[in-house]
């Protein structure tokens, strides 16, 4: 018997949001970024699926190492880079390569004594100012890294979006302009395009696009939808109905008595709440879906259950389903419900939500 709550992830889905991205950007490889355990999707289980990826991005050495004992052989890189002296050895032999976007870095790559160089990539501030070489010191920065022996040539080069997820935000194209200034007939590759450049700023889609959100089905602009672009959604967060209760008028439910109901009605309580990662602070009326229709949320998000208004004429039955977001509920919708963004629900999803591969 599944468990519930769970997060059904779709291997179809999965394929089809990478070929997908590819069709978006043709001239480009796709590093797909699995950070976070794969967006919530389950780190392994989805670096293995997307076997034709022709790169993984992750945050954190750890992530990078895991997915090494599982047998991916791809190219990797941590977009965050290393952060001890010691890590260099690890890069090294686990043939991992490095975002640089800090002095404290480079010093360390200058004083270690490694077996064979490493791969890097040169990250520019080009206005995300939050890390990264600004341009005033690219070119002194350059020119020490192209020195250093413990770094292969040629330097590879990037840079990250601040505002390529509103489409209508001319700074994109700034960004865009200052990093080509830069980097104008250096060798290397590069790359640029997050999801919301691969979707939106096709002039980004250089060497590599790495993709994080959109490979998971969902958009990256507040208001928007991955299945406009042509994905799918690969997560389903379900859970069922554990109680079925006659709720008269004027009763309230739940802690802090939030909600009082205004008629006669049945409430249904599923089995999810905080400790799996649904946030407390889901307002009234965030929908769940159960049985094909929207039930809204009433009363406070507790740490194991929820509660929602069935209606007063439900036939809905202890162990139905209850959906949270998925293909006919989209994460983004719900987002917009609780005032936050579809990658921290699918990120914060904790241990007690099973993950399970369809």
């Amino acid at each position: 018997m599944k468990p519930f709550p769970r997060a059904e992830i779709s291997r179809q889905a999965l394929k089809h949001n990478l070929a997908r991205l590819h069709e978006l950007a043709p001239s480009s490889k796709v590093m797909a970024v699995v950070k976070a355990n794969g967006y919530g999707h389950g780190l392994l289980n989805v670096a293995q699926c997307l076997d034709n990826a022709d790169g993984f991005g992750l945050a954190r050495l750890e992530e990078a190492l895991a997915l090494r004992v599982g047998g991916v052989t791809a190219k990797l890189l941590l977009l965050e880079g290393f952060f001890r002296a010691a890590d260099l050895a690890t890069l090294v032999e686990h043939d991992i390569e490095t975002v640089v976007h800090h002095e404290s870095q480079i010093e360390m790559l200058e004083q270690a004594e490694l077996d064979k160089p490493v791969n890097v990539w040169m990250k520019v501030d080009s206005g995300m100012h939050r890390l990264g070489f600004v341009p005033d010191e690219f070119h002194e920065v350059y020119q020490r890294l192209v020195a250093c022996k413990n770094i292969a040539k040629p330097i590879n080069l990037m840079t990250h979006f601040a505002c390529a997820d509103e489409p209508d935000n001319n700074y994109t194209a700034t960004q865009l302009a200052t990093f080509e200034q830069l980097t104008k007939d250096l060798p290397g590759e590069r790359t640029l395009a997050n999801s919301a450049g691969a979707l939106f700023w096709q002039q980004s889609q250089a060497s590599w696009i790495r993709p994080g959100i959109a490979l998971y089905g969902v958009s990256p602009v507040v208001g928007d939808l991955g299945t406009k672009h042509g994905l799918i959604p690969a997560m389903e967060l379900v859970s069922q109905l554990i109680a079925i209760r006659e709720h008269k008028a004027g009763q309230p439910v739940g802690y802090g008595s939030h909600w009082v109901a205004d008629k006669d009605t049945k409430l249904g309580v599923v089995a999810i709440g905080y400790g799996d990662g649904y946030p407390r602070n889901a307002p009234l009326g965030t929908p769940v879906l159960i049985n094909g229709r929207l039930a809204p949320i009433v009363g406070r998000v507790s740490m194991d259950m929820l509660t929602v208004d069935l209606g007063d004429h439900a036939l809905d039955n202890v162990g139905d389903k209850a959906v949270l977001w998925g293909k006919d509920l989209p994460v983004e919708e719900v987002a917009e419900h609780i005032g936050t963004i579809a990658y921290e629900l699918v990120t914060k999803l904790t241990p007690r939500v099973a993950v399970c591969l369809d």
